[in-house]
């Protein structure tokens, strides 16, 4: 088939690399401008460019897909059928309907639970036990098209976001290939998703990683894996900032006021006083140094008293 692919972060390439195995046309790869990344700020790549470019594609970076140049431009590709893998833009109608078979999206959830940006940290805060990935046919509303396809995943309760949802992108990436010609033929019924169930994510901001210690050592330890790689789960001790980076949950009763750090664990780490239960700091990376365990970060602490805040 003719695709027109749309796609950015490294996981979207997944779902390109399947495309092109499984022999279909990709007429064209529309991603994100190139931006400054790192310490030096320089111009990089989305790294569904470089997969693109590797495989000799069409690639197309436009500022916004609302330029009627770029609708003209891809609607003169003509492609039959669109697949979208975390492009990083909602599509209006007038790029909806360019391919006759409309848009393919991977969604790293099970539809209509987690909609919007952030589907996978979502459900890490959340607690489940099962999260999963959708194949599901774009409208104008932020995920709220018809199903074609879904798989379940186990989400076991190390899980962290970037791993996790590269995992479900690979998945995404299989489902895909399956689902796109049983649904070209016309063996699949597209489902409407039941609206009423639906829950929606919310873009993350930095200051969401913040630890407010009188949640419960449940909730902190979920923040620790549902916003890594970023923004991270942070606290500040002296005014410099402490990432935790992983930790664990210790049952306790103590009536120490939240962010006191009230001993140590049987593994030397640690133990923070929360609103309910302590948390143990397993791995943490103070500001400006690499990780390190929590029980080194305590043996170079010289103080009495440690007490974790906000900044």
């Amino acid at each position: 088939m003719r695709v027109l692919f749309l796609g950015s972060p490294s996981f979207a390439v997944h779902a390109l690399e399947a495309l092109i195995a499984a022999g279909h046309e990709i007429v064209g790869v529309v991603t994100q401008p190139d931006r400054p990344a790192g310490r030096e700020r320089r111009l990089t790549p989305p790294p569904v460019k470089v997969a693109a470019q590797a495989h000799n594609l069409p690639v197309l970076q436009p500022e916004t897909l609302r330029d009627p140049v770029v609708i003209d431009a891809l609607s003169a590709l003509q492609p039959e059928v669109g697949v979208v893998a975390a492009y990083g833009e909602i599509l209006r109608r007038t790029v909806l309907q360019i391919p006759p078979l409309g848009y393919l999206n991977i969604h790293p959830s099970l539809l209509p639970l987690y909609r919007g940006p952030t589907p996978v940290a979502g459900a890490i805060l959340a607690g489940e036990t099962v999260t999963g990935v959708t194949i599901m046919l774009l409208d104008p509303g932020m995920d709220s098209g018809p199903i074609l396809a879904q798989a379940v995943v186990d989400l076991p309760p190390t899980a962290r976001t970037g791993p996790l949802t590269d995992e479900l992108f690979r998945i995404g990436a299989q489902l895909l290939v399956e689902t796109l010609p049983r649904y070209a033929r016309g063996e699949i019924e597209p489902r409407p998703q039941d609206h009423s169930r639906a829950t929606v994510t919310k873009m993350l901001k930095k200051e969401d990683g913040c630890i407010d210690w009188s949640l419960p050592a449940i909730v902190i330890e979920r923040m620790t894996r549902a916003y890594d790689p970023w923004p991270s789960a942070y606290t500040f001790w002296r005014g410099q900032s402490l990432r935790i980076i992983s930790a664990a949950v210790v049952a306790n009763e103590s009536t120490a006021s939240p962010g006191t750090v009230i001993g140590r664990s049987e593994r030397g780490h640690p133990l923070v006083q929360t609103g309910s239960d302590a948390l143990e700091l397993v791995e943490v990376q103070p500001a400006s140094r690499r990780a390190m365990s929590g029980s080194a970060w305590l043996a170079g602490i010289h103080a009495d008293t440690i007490q974790l805040g906000n900044g």
